[in-house]
């Protein structure tokens, strides 16, 4: 292992981060972004604005925690995904405050994609970095994202190709909605997760699956605000929507892997955290999961790839 650590940035919709990867040994500095009561999220233009003011303070504390070495290699997410026409706004803070810290540091500048960050992320935290080196399939879960991967290496890093998933609202956008229709702060995953653990409800809705591994979840929000609407109390209408999800997620995984047999199972997201699916695909799978703290946004995956395409010589 080289000395010294990588640095990754990841400013993505819902949160500011910054991490260090020494080539085992990591730490990541993350802030949610603000969204103001009663809201669903940020316009673009606000999230830059909070990510701008809040990198120097994510860098600050990572030099108190004496985490800020010497650097040789920078990352950051630079878009949503890997794939020609993905864009957001808010990764041009992080990829412009890289590019910068490399050039005046003289070291390499690595771009990434925010889902690639979430897979190595998910595989260094569940302890399965092997799985970067082979083919897999992977839940990319999150507040804007819902889908089904097929992931193998590409040289140092990795190719993720879409093959399942939702065709409408994601898993994270559901939850988020339940949430505010009980009165839940955004973002409401934590919150929903814990309601629903008041419940013993196992009722679920069965989603269907359509070409092959897809599934729709948009009509889903009219299920839950009809149950609140009827006066179900909140811990079973969270357990409805969590159940719902937990089981189509099971079923395209199980169809999936009927047709990669013998591949692993690796999910990453904010929306793997959720405990009802973590039990689910365990049990169905033996799915590989991120550490809770490791799978919501956050830019230690961005670090790792920085450390492995900077030992591979991985294009800049």
């Amino acid at each position: 292992m080289s000395a010294g650590v990588c640095l990754g940035l990841d400013t993505s919709n819902y949160n500011t981060s910054v991490a260090v990867f020494d080539g085992s040994r990591g730490r990541n500095a993350g802030r949610l972004l603000d969204v103001p009561a009663g809201a669903l999220g940020l316009r673009q233009s606000e999230a830059l604005f909070q990510h701008v003011k809040r990198l120097p303070e994510l860098f600050a504390k990572l030099r108190e925690a004496g985490e800020l070495g010497e650097i040789r290699a920078v990352a950051a997410s630079t878009r949503p995904r890997a794939v020609e026409g993905s864009y957001m706004p808010c990764f041009l803070v992080g990829e412009s405050q890289g590019r910068s810290v490399a050039d005046t540091l003289g070291v390499p500048f690595f771009s990434v994609s925010h889902q690639q960050g979430h897979i190595a992320a998910a595989a260094w935290s569940g302890e399965r970095m092997d799985l970067l080196d082979r083919p897999f399939l992977a839940w990319h879960l999150s507040g804007g994202t819902t889908e089904l991967l097929y992931v193998e290496p590409e040289g140092v890093n990795v190719a993720a190709r879409k093959i399942g998933g939702t065709s409408d609202i994601s898993a994270g956008q559901l939850i988020d909605r339940t949430g505010a229709a009980l009165g839940l702060s955004f973002p409401a995953g934590k919150a929903v997760d814990e309601l629903a653990g008041c419940s013993r409800s196992e009722e679920c809705f069965p989603v269907k699956l359509t070409d092959r591994f897809t599934f729709s979840l948009s009509g889903m929000e009219n299920k839950s605000a009809a149950m609140a609407a009827k006066g179900r109390e909140g811990a079973d209408v969270a357990a409805f929507v969590l159940n719902t999800i937990s089981d189509v997620v099971r079923r395209a995984t199980a169809a999936a892997q009927r047709e990669y047999p013998g591949l692993p199972v690796l999910c990453s997201g904010g929306v793997a955290s959720n405990r009802r699916l973590r039990q689910v695909l365990t049990q169905s799978c033996q799915a590989v999961f991120a550490q809770p703290q490791y799978a919501s946004d956050n830019a230690m995956g961005v670090a790792i790839l920085a450390s492995r395409l900077a030992d591979g010589g991985g294009q800049r």
